[in-house]
């Protein structure tokens, strides 16, 4: 029976090739243009999980996808870490000075940056998707434009990779998430990623981390987002490792008193080392 999975592109995207690594080839999927017909595919039950990229170990976070699975009441079960390898892709035969414009996820475009300034005839554009933009120029046969995709889409569409691997550091690696409607039920975890929201006084941060530290979790990851409806407040959201699931219960009971709220986002299985 086919699994059918929610991602952020179209077939040749990264997010596919981690539904596949995760899920195997047997899958259907939603491919969806944005992160929040994504959400909403979870969410409304089309599809049975999610596959969500959360953060780049060049550009940072993506920040809007942390709100969006606590807005939808969504839940990490998973996570994985694939390289990224950049690809610059057109049409059959195409040379690198007939290309004059590259579309591409901002994303994509900022991790190549240092390329494209050795480049100055092409015109950098914006784009939804990376694979997205393979598939258009493969189906309307258009010329002088270059796509920046995974080796995957250039295979599937039929384009000649014109510069391979392109991104400006090599090391450059994706962490994606799986995100469902009902928690993980497993018992094999040692990750947990959590939301909190602190009383606005001198010290209450440090006072969290210090449970934590006493707990023995070990914090991979603090972003802070605004709290929409209270100017100068803000959530907390983290992630968290432990060798033993009975430290986590014991801090997130800490946390449940020392906090003004808390939600836990998810626990899984730690990807980062595997």
């Amino acid at each position: 029976m086919e699994t059918k999975i929610a991602i952020q592109g179209i077939k040749g995207s990264y997010h596919h090739e981690v539904a596949a690594q995760l899920f195997g080839t047997a899958l259907s999927l939603d491919e969806c243009l944005s992160f929040d017909a994504l959400a909403a595919s979870v969410t409304s039950k089309v599809t049975e999980a999610g596959v969500m990229a959360l953060e780049n170990s060049i550009a940072g976070s993506i920040i809007p996808n942390y709100a969006l699975i606590d807005k939808n009441d969504l839940n990490i079960v998973a996570e994985a870490y694939i390289r990224i390898e950049h690809q610059l892709m057109a049409l059959p035969n195409t040379t690198i000075s007939e290309i004059k414009e590259v579309a591409s996820h901002p994303m994509a475009l900022l991790q190549c940056k240092d390329f494209f300034a050795t480049q100055p005839h092409i015109k950098l554009i914006e784009d939804a998707d990376t694979a997205e933009v393979a598939q258009r120029i493969a189906k309307n046969q258009i010329k002088g434009l270059g796509a920046i995709a995974s080796k995957t889409a250039a295979q599937l569409y039929g384009l000649d990779i014109v510069a391979p691997n392109i991104h400006s550091i090599t090391n450059n690696a994706t962490r994606f998430v799986v995100v469902k409607t009902k928690a993980n039920t497993s018992e094999d975890i040692d990750k947990a990623s959590l939301k909190f929201v602190l009383n606005h006084k001198r010290g209450s941060l440090a006072a969290v981390l210090n449970v934590l530290s006493d707990c023995k979790l070990n914090l991979t990851k603090i972003q802070s987002m605004p709290v929409v409806e209270t100017p100068w407040k803000y959530s907390f959201f983290v992630d968290v490792t432990f060798d033993e699931v009975t430290f986590y219960t014991k801090a997130v009971k800490l946390l449940e008193i020392m906090t003004e709220s808390l939600k836990l986002l998810g626990t899984y299985k730690n990807k980062l080392s595997a």
